[in-house]
């Protein structure tokens, strides 16, 4: 059974917990659920959308840490830290990714996997791309 629903524009997906790799970020993130926001188009990193955090320190540091996360893993750049050249932001790929920010290459934390409906994911993530930002929810699954 999934870990968390994720709501996308009406879209459900069900995602999983990456908590044996990043332990402390998936802690961090239970703490945030349920979470809303708005979900945009990533800018310089490829197939992928985004939820800006800006400043929020999420207190986490590095772990599971990669730049070129696979279509339907989601990672989190944890900001906060002395050596941030970004803000803090939420990343959830739908096709090629290679993260990074107008300052360069970024790594955030895998933490969070999508597994099944990969190809409703990338429609959605086309669609974000093309008609704009879209709703997004986390809740835990059940």
């Amino acid at each position: 059974m999934a870990d968390i629903e994720i709501d996308i524009g009406g879209e459900i997906f069900h995602a999983f917990y990456e908590e044996k790799d990043a332990p402390k970020t998936v802690a961090r993130f239970r703490e945030l659920l349920p979470f809303s926001d708005r979900i945009i188009h990533v800018r310089w990193s490829g197939e992928a959308c985004w939820i800006p955090m800006g400043e929020r320190d999420l207190s986490i540091g590095y772990e599971n840490a990669t730049s070129h996360p696979a279509p339907g893993q989601i990672i989190v750049y944890p900001g906060g830290l002395p050596t941030s050249v970004s803000e803090t932001e939420i990343l959830l790929a739908y096709g090629a990714v290679a993260f990074a920010s107008k300052a360069g290459p970024l790594a955030g934390n895998h933490f969070l996997t999508i597994r099944e409906g990969l190809d409703r994911l990338y429609k959605i993530g086309r669609s974000v791309l093309w008609d704009g930002n879209k709703p997004i929810t986390f809740r835990k699954a059940g």
